[in-house]
């Protein structure tokens, strides 16, 4: 079964609702926006050109890339009361007059009539085409930076970019209906109209092999031999009397309260229903499918959790922990590289925003605990939330 042809009309609109700076700041910002991306198209190309067999993602990167052009040239126009589709049919050789006016809508796939390109290696002609599109922007910025951008001059140049635009793509062997359609899923993956979580990986299975739905962890710190030389910090954690894991310590020469990083895991356990870690602890592996308990309960797995925590551990230092951070405001690069980390795993179906949601949730957590040195967490699967609170003091 063929998807419908996507028409100019419908992706214009589309990509309206990802225009989240509609209302702060104006066409310029979309302008350095679309040098940004020819510019990182371009450095693909030179990544493909120097390392041509060792580079790996050339392809995946063309079609991002093209079809973020496409969403700053769209919402550019957007912005201005230009129709996308009077901007194809200029590009395409029609007389238009009031661009404005749509006139009958064109699909991406009437444009291309080629469903499949062949994708290329980078030519010269992709290369000169490139330069093209740079010198078009170029133009464009030019005259909003000396106030002669109006409706009678961005309509014209933005179809002279969506015309090097469209030769770009056959000349790189991609269709601009799968740019533009990925480019729509990408948006939506990490600013989603619907915030509809992913359902739990786990619901299927019995009770015995369940993550909690509910569960209260008090995670607190003990001091071994304070005030001597062999003074030691380390971390514990509790659950209806019981104690969870070993003893953790930060485990670097610059201690950094990495020890209470367990944490992230009951935070994507929580809001992800996802965690081999705390599968491992609670010994709640799904040992019912062998499958499933080898490929997604197993050691690789587990390691896998433990990468992804380190990696954005590493990242948040730099940022206060991702104080003051809301939804929305993390960086899109470190989402899609957490994404790419879990790929061939379960929670490879979450989409960003819901990753996003994890670590704000997580770190959350953490920087309490770094303030108070304890804290009770509850956990509350079903509502993909925990919180965290001050717990009692514990008898010597």
């Amino acid at each position: 079964m063929h998807e419908a042809p996507l028409t100019l009309q419908t992706y214009q609109s589309e990509a309206r609702k990802a225009d989240r700076t509609r209302e702060s700041k104006g066409q310029e910002f979309l302008l350095l926006g679309l040098f940004g991306e020819i510019g990182t198209l371009m450095d693909e190309v030179k990544k493909k050109q120097r390392d041509s067999r060792s580079y790996v993602g050339y392809e995946q990167s063309v079609v991002e890339e093209l079809g973020d052009v496409l969403w700053y040239l769209s919402n550019i126009a957007d912005r201005a009361g230009i129709s996308l589709n009077a901007i194809a049919r200029h590009a395409t050789g029609e007389n238009i007059s009031e661009f404005s006016e749509p006139g009958s809508p064109l699909s991406f796939i009437s444009i291309q009539p080629q469903h499949h390109l062949p994708l290329q290696t980078p030519t010269s002609a992709f290369e000169r085409t490139l330069m093209q599109l740079v010198s078009g922007i170029g133009n464009l910025a030019a005259a909003q930076f000396n106030q002669q951008l109006d409706a009678g001059t961005l309509g014209p140049g933005l179809a002279n970019v969506f015309a090097a635009l469209v030769q770009a793509s056959n000349e790189a062997g991609v269709t601009l209906d799968q740019a533009a359609r990925e480019n729509l899923n990408k948006i939506f993956d990490r600013w989603p109209v619907d915030r509809k979580p992913h359902g739990l990986f786990d619901d299927k299975y019995s009770i015995e092999e369940r993550l909690p739905r509910h569960m209260t962890v008090d995670i607190y710190e003990r001091i071994i031999n304070p005030g001597k030389t062999d003074e030691r910090q380390y971390v514990l954690q509790r659950s209806n009397d019981i104690f969870i894991g070993d003893r953790v310590t930060d485990n670097i020469l610059e201690p950094d309260d990495y020890r209470f990083h367990d944490i992230f895991h009951y935070a994507y356990a929580a809001v992800l229903g996802w965690s081999p870690v705390i599968r491992a602890l609670l010994r709640l592996k799904r040992k019912s499918d062998s499958k499933i308990d080898e490929s997604q309960d197993g050691a690789r797995a587990v390691l896998i959790e433990e990468g992804v925590s380190a990696f954005v551990f590493a990242y948040a230092k730099h940022l206060d922990f991702f104080e003051g951070q809301a939804p929305g405001d993390l960086s899109f690069t470190l989402l899609k590289r957490v994404k790419d980390f879990v790929q061939g795993y379960e929670v490879a179906e979450c989409p960003l925003w819901q990753w996003e949601e994890a670590i704000l949730q997580g770190y959350k957590g953490f920087r309490f605990l770094r303030e108070h040195r304890r804290g009770r967490l509850k956990i509350n699967l079903e509502e993909r939330t925990f919180e965290i609170e001050p717990m009692p003091e514990l008898s010597a």
